[in-house]
């Protein structure tokens, strides 16, 4: 087994461990010329030579604090995140043998441009509905302020668009990857989008022809919160699908690089496991991450095709790819659901290029490929993805491409279609609660959802900010519903009991796929990867 020991942080973390006895309190405010006293402002500290960032938020009085214990002495590098501002200082801080007390001002930024989130540029920019629609695949790879920047006409972004439609789904800025099959595209849909993007990019002059709009700062609960990144030691790193195991050890899919990576954050130890790569020449990584009903990893990935157990006891790989008569330049296997393989021994996967489910027999290693839509109206896009499976081993899963959630008995092999109230609504990411709840995301529609499976009902709630395109949703024990995307750079909580929501600013750019609760704390805590950032993010309520 190939692996790699980031020993720099761990040293790092642990020397802050050992001088836990001495940890203490950074305290502030922080201030401008425009506003005084600024709530919703958040303040990060990251010691010299560390990968870790603490994060907190200025409250109603612009004050804000540490928690006692989670920094130790040294020396800090400072950053705010304030939509509009700058730091003007101080950019350092150095804790010493009492607690340190430091007046943070701001001023008011020269290239506001540059602080908006896509949500914001989606907010800003003209045009219907139907013309924005199409950008939300553009999150998948970069921002929209690239796009935004450019100069191109609409005769210029023509090709840049063909282009752009053969990388590999897991594509990022720090690792591009090109599709060994060509994909197809429809010039006029093309032409359409081109001559779009050439009304709000800067292709007519230096200056866009509209308003820059913005989100408010957090208030309230919003700055109740403590966040915690980890960087990872490669800017390639691209987390994708996280969770954390029974020790507290959380574990990613990489879906650039064929690699497991471990990070301990009670030591700072990040550890990767060697993926066997099983098609050189195509697009390497893995984005689904699945545990079964033994704690042992499950990796779906993508076009090296096939799926991989990873045995936690032994920290072994098991591939099972699929056989010969699947397998071409185009397959692509995004999702992976073991959780009640020991039922009858099946494991359910997806075929992204057939639009089809895979189920896996553990005995004969042999894929049994399933059309979910055979019997439904031709002419539309169907793409099985998010998937849950219930106890009996029958598969829920959401059709990406279009309106549905489909069921799978796993004894007879019918199929049940259930259409979502909202058309086009295109269900993302899952999961099954102990009760036959199925919690969804709808991306398209910009808001949560539920599935009854035992009354066949749907529920429905709008998330509270336009433009979100919310990718996965995690109900934790106290029954409220915790999301993220590609946007908005927030982490959704919400209650739907009340209706009740709170959005967590992060403290940068934040690319955010799979998300995971863990419900062994009190509160609970967040996690996500940012899988263009190489970073792992905790999110720890205050309350």
């Amino acid at each position: 087994m190939k692996y790699f020991l980031f020993a720099a942080a761990a040293v790092a973390l642990a020397c802050c461990q050992a001088s836990a006895g001495r940890a203490q309190t950074l305290t502030g405010s922080v201030t401008s010329a425009e506003e005084g006293a600024m709530e919703g402002v958040l303040v990060s500290a990251q010691a010299a030579g560390s990968p870790i960032t603490v994060t907190v938020v200025s409250d109603e009085h612009g004050r804000f604090g540490f928690p006692d214990g989670r920094l130790a002495p040294g020396h800090y590098a400072l950053r705010i995140r304030a939509i509009g501002y700058e730091l003007d200082g101080p950019r350092a801080v150095d804790l010493g043998g009492a607690s340190t007390d430091v007046a943070v001002k701001l001023r008011k930024t020269v290239d506001l441009a540059a602080q908006l989130t896509n949500t914001e540029w989606f907010m800003s920019m003209p045009g219907t509905p139907e013309q924005k629609r199409p950008l939300i695949e553009c999150m998948s790879c970069h921002t929209f302020e690239r796009i935004v920047r450019s100069t191109y006409d609409a005769e210029a972004f023509f090709p840049v668009l063909k282009r752009m439609a053969q990388y590999a789904n897991n594509t990022t800025q720090a690792k591009v990857q090109s599709r060994l099959t060509e994909r197809e595209v429809h010039d006029d849909l093309v032409r359409k989008l081109a001559a779009y993007l050439a009304t709000v990019n800067l292709s007519s002059g230096p200056t866009w022809p509209y308003e820059l709009q913005t989100l408010p700062r957090p208030k309230g609960r919003a700055t109740h919160v403590v966040i915690t990144e980890y960087d990872l030691p490669r800017q390639t790193i691209a987390p994708h699908d996280v969770r954390t195991d029974a020790h507290g050890h959380v574990w990613y899919s990489n879906f650039v690089e064929n690699f497991l990576g471990e990070l301990d954050p009670k030591t700072g130890a990040h550890r990767e496991y060697a993926v066997p790569v099983l098609k050189p020449g195509s697009p390497t990584g893995a984005l689904d991450l699945e545990a079964d009903g033994d704690g042992n990893l499950w990796l779906a990935m993508m076009f090296q095709t096939g799926v991989v157990r990873f045995d936690m006891a032994t920290k072994t790989f098991r591939m099972f790819p699929v056989q010969a008569a699947l397998d071409n330049d185009a397959a692509q296997q995004s999702m992976v659901m073991p959780r009640a393989f020991s039922v009858d021994g099946k494991v359910w996967s997806n075929e992204v290029a057939k639009q089809s489910i895979l189920r896996l027999d553990l005995k004969t290693r042999a894929y049994e490929l399933i059309d979910p839509f055979k019997f439904l109206p031709k002419g539309r896009q169907h793409a099985p993805y998010g998937m849950a499976a219930d106890q009996e081993n029958n598969l829920y899963f959401m059709d990406f491409a279009d309106e549905n959630i489909g069921r799978i008995d796993a004894r007879t092999g019918v199929v049940t279609i259930y259409p979502t109230p909202t058309p086009k609504s295109r269900p993302r990411r899952t999961m099954l609660d102990d009760q036959g709840r199925l919690w969804f995301t709808e991306f398209a529609a910009n808001k949560l959802g539920l599935f009854d499976t035992k009354t066949e009902s749907f529920k429905e709630w709008d998330v509270p900010t336009p433009h979100t395109y919310p990718y996965d949703v995690f109900m934790d024990k106290n029954g409220e519903l915790w999301s993220g995307g590609m946007a908005s750079d927030r982490v959704l909580r919400f209650d739907p009991q009340s209706g009740q929501s709170i959005e967590y600013l992060l403290p940068r750019p934040t690319n955010i796929r799979r998300v995971f609760v863990d419900n062994s704390t009190n509160p609970v805590t967040f996690w996500a990867g940012n899988n263009h950032g190489a970073e792992i993010l905790r999110v720890e309520p205050l309350d």
